[in-house]
């Protein structure tokens, strides 16, 4: 079995297909032929080294697959051969809140992830996927699909009717699109690529902004919404984002904080949120659970995640370029089929 590995700061050359040995199956363990693994800036982080998870030895990289369940353990009873599935980004964290205990490993972070021909995972990490989905497309649900969820439908008490901000037009901004409007809410999001943003129109996205065209674009925000700011920001910039984000919310809203693309770090300041009873969410991805509602919305709506590029296997280094450049919209898919 053919597997890349990677160690943390290793870069993307260090991204490297070994021969795997495979171990037999643990009574709870299944394996899974592995159709296709889609990759997030989070895989990019950990080829730099900059992941808070790093390990000291080369990991198999990406949290994100799908495929089949060919063999399982004796005792397993969640799933069966050539059923389609999917892993949960935290092997531990089936359902509820967080704790230290769930969100201990992460695939592809200081466990072995799902950049591999085969996988071996225990059976509480796996969800079903939609029999209208497929692998590539299915693929790009346990990451940006969950984090997009949560943000959207954890973090804050949103309903019909309600305003999503979004940042850019990577992968969960879109897959946030994308849920939003299957919810019947109204969207606003900026990029700084008028053709990206036509596309966010065609997905059913109300209101765009060019963020290089208008820089100050949390009052085009306010001007949208005659005042009042968005009910929930997905915001993903960081230090050069973050206080525009907050500018922009709702009195009551919420600013759910996913990542850093432009680094960590600058100020908000308190007074803000506290006049107006905006709340602050670190988003750390999700559940198996949540996983599952994904899932299930997707299943319910026919909706289809946004892929922007198919790489075959043997060019997972290329894949990984293709993200860095940021030229993407939607998701980057490895094709384990190709």
């Amino acid at each position: 079995m053919k597997a890349y590995r990677i160690s943390h700061g290793g870069q993307i050359d260090g991204l490297q297909l070994e021969d795997i040995v495979e171990r037999p199956l643990e009574p709870y363990e299944v394996r899974v032929r592995v159709r296709a693994v889609s990759l997030n800036y989070r895989d990019l982080v950990v080829a730099k080294g900059m992941d808070p998870t790093k390990v000291d030895h080369p990991v198999i990289p990406c949290s994100d697959g799908a495929g089949d369940v060919i063999a399982v353990g004796s005792m397993v009873r969640r799933v069966k051969p050539v059923d389609r599935v999917a892993a949960s980004f935290f092997p531990h964290w089936l359902e509820g809140r967080p704790d230290r205990s769930k969100v201990r490993n992460s695939l592809g972070g200081d466990v072995d992830g799902m950049l591999a021909e085969e996988v071996t995972l225990h059976e509480e990490t796996l969800a079903k996927i939609p029999d209208q989905l497929g692998y590539v497309e299915a693929s790009t649900l346990p990451c940006a699909g969950v984090t997009a969820w949560n943000s959207i439908f954890e973090s804050s008490d949103v309903r019909p009717g309600d305003t999503v901000l979004l940042l850019g037009t990577g992968g969960v901004s879109i897959l946030g699109l994308q849920l939003a409007k299957a919810a019947g809410m109204r969207v606003i999001i900026t990029s700084s690529s008028d053709e990206k943003l036509v596309r966010a129109r065609a997905l059913g996205a109300d209101v765009t902004i060019n963020y290089r065209a208008t820089p100050e674009w949390q009052d085009e925000v306010l001007n949208q919404t005659g005042g009042e700011g968005v009910d929930v920001v997905l915001e993903v910039g960081g230090q050069g984002t973050v206080t525009r984000s907050v500018a922009s919310t709702a009195v009551g809203g919420t600013i759910a904080v996913i990542g850093g693309v432009s680094g960590f770090g600058g100020e908000v300041n308190p007074l803000t949120l506290t006049l107006g009873a905006k709340r602050m969410v670190g988003i750390y991805v999700g559940s198996r659970a949540m996983l599952e509602q994904v899932a299930r919305l997707v299943a319910e709506t026919g909706m289809k995640p946004v892929v922007d590029r198919v790489f075959p296997f043997a060019e997972a280094q290329e894949a990984f370029r293709y993200l860095e450049s940021g030229a993407h919209f939607g998701k980057v898919v490895i094709d384990l089929t190709q």
